[in-house]
């Protein structure tokens, strides 16, 4: 009889080829977790900028932030009238110097230059002294126009080439007298506020310390 040949059982299980790593390694929020499931986190939606408006408000504000910020940097002198006058005059001459150097005496660069050094001296003169800011601004104006002013030789003919140039570039010298004048005028309301609010305060306590008068 013929006997039949029969294989041994295999006592050890079949290994199974494992799988391969996916690339890149795996996703951050992602990964198995105790129970066995995985769990995949939702990807964030990019954020809209928005309309081209709302960005150039953004860009506006955010240059407006910056300035104040450097103006605020900036020293905050308390100047006497005269020294106020004194500086607004030595500044522009310095400037109608340069503008004359630089930009062949452009009266446009001048006047832009002016109105910023008003703003300054009308900033950094004393509050006793605020009245003087209006009056000196356009006192250097002028005294910075005489390099500009390209008047004839003879002093008659400098102060008829000042007179004019002061009657053609008077919008520059009206728009720094009136910021100057603004920034003393909103300076002096501040501090008689600020007066008040002190002698407020200082009242308030004796007020109540007076005994009610009986009726």
């Amino acid at each position: 009889m013929e006997q039949h040949r029969t294989r041994p059982p295999r006592d050890r299980a079949r290994r199974t080829a494992p799988l391969p790593p996916q690339a890149g390694g795996p996703r951050p929020g992602t990964g198995p977790t105790p129970g066995g499931a995985t769990v995949y986190r939702a990807a964030s939606r990019p954020r809209h900028p928005g309309p081209p408006l709302v960005i150039a408000l953004r860009r506006v504000l955010r240059a407006v932030r910056k300035g104040v910020a450097a103006v605020r940097a900036l020293p905050n002198p308390r100047l006497t009238g005269l020294g106020s006058g004194l500086f607004c005059m030595v500044v522009m001459l310095l400037v109608a110097c340069l503008d004359r150097l630089l930009f062949d005496g452009s009266a446009v660069a001048y006047g832009l230059l002016f109105l910023p050094v008003s703003a300054l001296t009308a900033a950094w003169v004393r509050p006793a002294d605020l009245v003087t800011a209006p009056v000196a601004v356009p006192i250097a104006f002028a005294v910075g126009m005489l390099p500009l002013s390209g008047g004839s030789d003879g002093f008659g003919g400098q102060v008829m080439g000042l007179v004019t140039a002061l009657a053609m570039h008077a919008g520059w010298l009206y728009g720094g007298t009136l910021i100057a004048g603004v920034i003393a005028s909103v300076r002096k309301v501040r501090i008689m506020g600020r007066k008040r609010a002190a002698q407020r305060a200082a009242r308030a306590p004796q007020r109540r310390r007076m005994p009610a008068q009986p009726s």
